[in-house]
């Protein structure tokens, strides 16, 4: 049986199970009973409108934050058992905003992701050097390997945070928003790569189309609710999108890869004709 088949099957098991979450501030809810699982070595798409809470769930899953009920696994072992360093050495995280780092290099900050594998007093090795070269390589940042951190564009910072994630060589990558800051070539290029990593990945990404494209299922979430979640077929529908994000659509089928492709129609401020009869035939199911 191939990896592929093992994913479809969920014979490979559960990388990450998220149980009845809960999450609030000042008594406002931000997360209302959040549940799903994630399979070993699957991609998963999280996906939502400004304010779904999908920063808040991430950062349940890596501890920033810790969920006023409900429960996370890791490999099936419960996330506030798990001490920090030993987390680190299975969870890399990319977060939305790129932190400052000031006077280092760009290397230096990929060789940050060795840290959770290292001893107090262990320096870096050969091979160290040289997957930390291979990791900026492979986000297209090796010719800027001295070149101070912050002197970097953001989209170059990104790049930088992910090749020190796969540095980190973790059996669990999250990321939030990760082609924030990228034009289209990298933001294909990033997450293609991320996803023949063979590891475990949960992404918040704000492109429908491009999670659609890279994700092998997608979990979509609204006012901190779980509305759908399955494979982009599922979930990516006229009707399903419309109502979560108030826009009309035509959803077809890519060329290439055969998944949902979104087509968005304009005219929200004008009230347009084509705009309301597209309206009126997702909400009647044509």
């Amino acid at each position: 049986m191939t990896q592929n088949q093992q994913q479809r099957d969920g014979s490979m098991g559960e990388a990450l199970k998220v149980t009845r979450l809960y999450w609030s501030v000042q008594q406002q809810a931000i997360l209302s009973n959040v549940s799903f699982s994630l399979q070993q070595g699957e991609m998963l798409g999280l996906i939502g409108p400004n304010g779904a809470g999908k920063s808040s769930l991430l950062r349940c899953l890596y501890r920033y934050i810790s969920p006023d009920r409900g429960q996370i696994t890791l490999f099936g072992e419960d996330i506030s058992r798990i001490s920090q360093k030993h987390l680190a050495t299975k969870v890399a995280v990319v977060q939305q905003e790129t932190p400052h780092y000031f006077a280092m290099s760009c290397e230096q900050i990929v060789a940050m992701g060795l840290t959770p594998h290292k001893g107090l007093f262990e320096t870096d090795t050969q091979a160290d050097k040289h997957n930390v070269m291979k990791a900026l390589d492979k986000v297209g940042l090796a010719l800027k390997a001295s070149q101070q951190y912050e002197q970097l564009s953001g989209g170059e910072k990104q790049r930088a945070l992910i090749a020190r994630a796969i540095v980190q060589k973790p059996q669990l990558l999250i990321l939030d928003e990760p082609t924030n800051h990228l034009d289209i070539r990298y933001q294909i290029q990033i997450l293609e790569l991320v996803r023949q990593l063979g590891i475990s990945v949960i992404a918040s990404i704000h492109d429908l189309n491009l999670a659609s494209a890279v994700c092998d299922r997608l979990l979509l979430l609204n006012q901190g609710a779980c509305i759908a979640q399955g494979l982009p077929d599922q979930v990516l529908t006229e009707q399903i999108i419309g109502d979560v994000f108030g826009v009309c659509c035509q959803v077809n089928r890519h060329p290439q890869h055969g998944k949902p492709l979104i087509t968005y129609f304009y005219g929200y401020q004008d009230e347009h004709p084509h705009h309301q009869t597209r309206q009126q035939d997702n909400k009647e199911g044509i």
